[in-house]
Formats: C-alpha cells, sequence, structure tokens
C-alpha cells in the first residue's frame, strides 16, 4: 500500500499560509536536495483548491528552469480535492468530489506504485489525519516568526486535534528543521 506523505512549510508561529513570502531565504542546495528526493520518491501529488490554484499557475510557467524538479511536477499525475474544479488544464489532473474524498483517496492509496506526496496542510490534510490515511507529516520549520491575524493562515484549525510521534528529522545550515511525525496510535 502507497503511503501519503504530506509536506508543509511552517513559521515558528505556526503559519503555513503564503511560504513564498518567508521561505526564500532559507531554501538552499540541502533543502533543495531534500525537496528532489521527496519529490521523486513518489508518484503522484494530492492537493486541495488552493494549493493546486497555486501550483497550476507557477509550475507549467517554472516547468524546465527548474531542470528535472520542475519537469516531474508538471508531469506526475495530479488529485485535487474539489468541488468546482471542471477543467483542471495542468497535465495530468484528476478531480475529486469533496464527498468522495475519502474513499478515492482510499483508493489510490491502495493502488501499485510509488507513494503520493501533499503539499501545504488545509482542510484536505485535516480529512486525511481525520480518516487515518496521512502516513506522515513532515513540517518544514523555519527560524521566522512570521505574524498573522488571519485564522486560516496557521496550522491549528478550531475543532482540529491530532496526536503524532517524531519519526526523522533533518536539519539544514539555514536553521531548517524538517521534523517527520508519524500519527500516533490510537490508546498511546
Amino acid at each position: 500500500m502507497r503511503k501519503i506523505i504530506n509536506s508543509t512549510y511552517v513559521s515558528l508561529d505556526g503559519v503555513v499560509q503564503r511560504p513564498h513570502d518567508w521561505t526564500a531565504p532559507y531554501f538552499q542546495d540541502e533543502a533543495a536536495a531534500y525537496a528532489r528526493d521527496l519529490l521523486f520518491s513518489c508518484g503522484a501529488l494530492l492537493m486541495g483548491r488552493r494549493t493546486f490554484d497555486g501550483f497550476s499557475q507557477a509550475w507549467p510557467a517554472i516547468g524546465d528552469a527548474a531542470g528535472d524538479f520542475g519537469v516531474r511536477m508538471n508531469t506526475l499525475p495530479h488529485y485535487v480535492v474539489s468541488d468546482s474544479l471542471r477543467k483542471p488544464g495542468w497535465g495530468d489532473t484528476t478531480a475529486i468530489p469533496r464527498d468522495a474524498a475519502v474513499a478515492e483517496i482510499t483508493r489510490l492509496k491502495e493502488r501499485d506504485g510509488l507513494d503520493i506526496l501533499q503539499y501545504g496542510f488545509g482542510p484536505v490534510s485535516r480529512t486525511l489525519v481525520r480518516h487515518g490515511l496521512l502516513d506522515e507529516l513532515r513540517l518544514w520549520i523555519h527560524p521566522v516568526l512570521v505574524g498573522t491575524d488571519r485564522p486560516g493562515d496557521s496550522l491549528n484549525h478550531a475543532g482540529f486535534a491530532a496526536a503524532f510521534e517524531l519519526a526523522d528529522t533533518a536539519a539544514f545550515s539555514t536553521g531548517v528543521l524538517v521534523a517527520t511525525y508519524r500519527p500516533r496510535p490510537h490508546g498511546r
């Protein structure tokens, strides 16, 4: 069975939105190598509509300039949980209706192939956690306080709680830590 791996940039104060505004100074060669290894270990991308909208606008334009990473981003199968996406227009993209997401993502996990990568943490991620479908959460903790007063900008969300256990860490010279967590089995 394939794993679903979530990879999310987060600031010290828990902000996950608009990472392009605050992560660039921390993305050096070692982070790029880690990101590349992760992307190439996976055979599909899973995302929510907001992430899809950003990626589908950015990656076709970036494409070849990002080398084999850009080619891989543009050619992997993309699965988007959305009720409103009608004409995806970005490579091999399949829209999954929200009310069918759990069943469809369960089927995706059961297929043969490489793992499934999800970028960003939002409604789709919370659904994965609630239904036991998320296998790893890789938080790229950046040594910066971003500050926000918008509730949807942070990792936490009212009414959502989950427990994880540390599985691995990677530290980069820029001060970024990638903490890999796995859902804690119930009762622990």
